[in-house]
């Protein structure tokens, strides 16, 4: 999917092969910047290398977050938008840095393994007393071990929480972070088990320790700890309030414009309505609360790129340049609003801002490779420009970043014939046919072992 309306880009997941039918990530250059700075000191803390670790947010309701292998925690929209304060994220990411820095998402297959173990087992013994006429007590020994499989595998994923939880402490701790956030998180869990009916007096049937149980855990640690009492830097905490309500307005504009109503004349309120509004076609009730925003900070460039995007999707691409050029400078040419820029310069139609364009996407790629919007972009310039194969690979690339290897391959291909062997241009061509070919077969095979079961 292409860039949708304002600074909030939705794209599928690159980093989580896993997550192919999953729900889309969400990009936005101020929440990725604020997703670095409360994390950065607990990685830090986890020793793990931040060129390495990424904060990706997901468009999914649930209160959840996740690794689903490597280094990538994964935060649905669900949980920023049910958090009270910046604190309670960190509490959050640390714990989820606890399954990363265990090496978790790997070491998964060790209790799946072993419970694959006991199912086998008991399949056969229960195959065994079938064949001897014994249906029932057969049946019997297949339940239990399907029974004892699971419970194995639970106790082995609770174990792993459990080691995430004190491994989180310990980051929060050597970061100065208190644990005041986190408590406070896992009390609305808490309260979401008992809404939910699945409250249970112990945890044996759940892969996750139970909140009271790791609230009774964790309460001590933190409280003895000398962060304890520490307070969230002012600024970040602003932070996550911006965030927090620009990802209301643009998930759901009826909640954001209850939440915050026109009386409230915070910097909050005014992203939250702006975002609101502009999804509700109010372009000038929409400039009106982005204008309000510029008069307490006229150089913030996440104010300039919101009045930017507002004036480019209004159909006034040529009024979006100058908010978009300066949103770029004090950004320091962050790769999601130079895109922007590019699809500002590009939609005036005007062929004298087509060289600009063209020498900020390529930047813009070359800085974020996984932006399919900004490869878009750059193949309407090539192929403007009469470069068919290099169209072409701008197009392979956007497809590949988008999960949609049959048109990847394809694009791929056409650019091979056209882009002299050798060159840099000519080996990502077939860097990209490779994998669209492997991701085809995969896929193929995937299909094939459906179809026999």
């Amino acid at each position: 999917m292409l860039a949708l309306v304002l600074s909030l880009a939705v794209v599928r997941p690159a980093a989580a092969q896993d997550l192919e039918q999953g729900p889309t990530s969400l990009r936005d250059t101020e929440t990725e910047v604020l997703f670095r700075n409360i994390s950065a000191p607990l990685i830090k803390a986890a020793q793990l290398d931040p060129k390495n670790v990424d904060i990706v947010l997901l468009n999914d309701s649930d209160i959840n977050a996740f690794v689903a292998g490597g280094q990538v925690v994964y935060v649905n929209s669900g949980l920023i938008l049910q958090a009270d304060n910046a604190n309670q994220v960190q509490g959050v990411i640390a714990h989820e840095l606890g399954h990363v820095a265990g090496g978790h998402a790997i070491r998964i297959g060790e209790g799946a393994k072993a419970a694959t173990g006991i199912t086998i087992a008991t399949m056969i013994l229960g195959a065994i007393a079938i064949a001897a006429g014994a249906g029932d007590a057969g049946m019997g020994l297949m339940m239990m071990g399907q029974r004892a499989a699971l419970g194995e595998f639970l106790a082995f994923t609770r174990a792993q929480e459990t080691s995430a939880d004190l491994a989180g402490a310990k980051y929060l701790s050597i970061a100065g972070i208190s644990g005041k956030g986190s408590l406070e998180f896992f009390k609305k869990i808490q309260n979401q088990e008992y809404r939910l009916a699945i409250y249970a007096t112990d945890s044996y049937d759940r892969t996750h320790p139970l909140s009271s149980e790791r609230i009774a855990m964790l309460e001590d640690i933190y409280k003895k700890d000398p962060a304890w009492n520490n307070k969230t830097d002012p600024k970040l905490e602003a932070s996550f309030q911006r965030v927090k309500a620009k990802l209301l307005g643009f998930l759901d504009p009826k909640a954001a414009t209850r939440k915050y109503p026109e009386t409230d004349q915070s910097i909050p309120a005014h992203y939250a309505r702006a975002y609101a509004y502009h999804l509700g076609a109010y372009p000038d009730k929409a400039l009106s609360e982005t204008d309000a925003l510029l008069k307490t900070d006229a150089h913030d460039p996440y104010f300039l790129e919101l009045k930017g995007q507002i004036l480019l999707e209004s159909g006034k691409p040529a009024d979006a340049i100058v908010p978009l050029r300066e949103a770029v400078e004090r950004s320091q040419n962050a790769p999601l609003i130079a895109s922007m820029l590019g699809h500002a310069l590009i939609a005036t139609e005007d062929t004298k801002n087509f060289p600009e364009a063209k020498a900020i996407l390529k930047t813009a790629v070359a800085k974020d490779n996984e932006n399919p919007f900004a490869w878009y972009q750059l193949g309407v310039i090539y192929a403007q420009e009469g470069d068919e194969p290099r169209a072409a690979l701008a197009t392979a690339e956007r497809n590949n970043l988008e999960g949609n290897p049959k048109l990847a391959l394809a694009s791929a291909e056409m650019a091979l014939r056209g882009i002299p062997q050798g060159t840099p241009d000519y080996l990502r061509a077939q860097d990209i046919a490779m994998v669209s070919k492997t991701a085809l077969k995969d896929k193929k095979h995937r299909g094939n072992d459906s179809d026999r079961n």
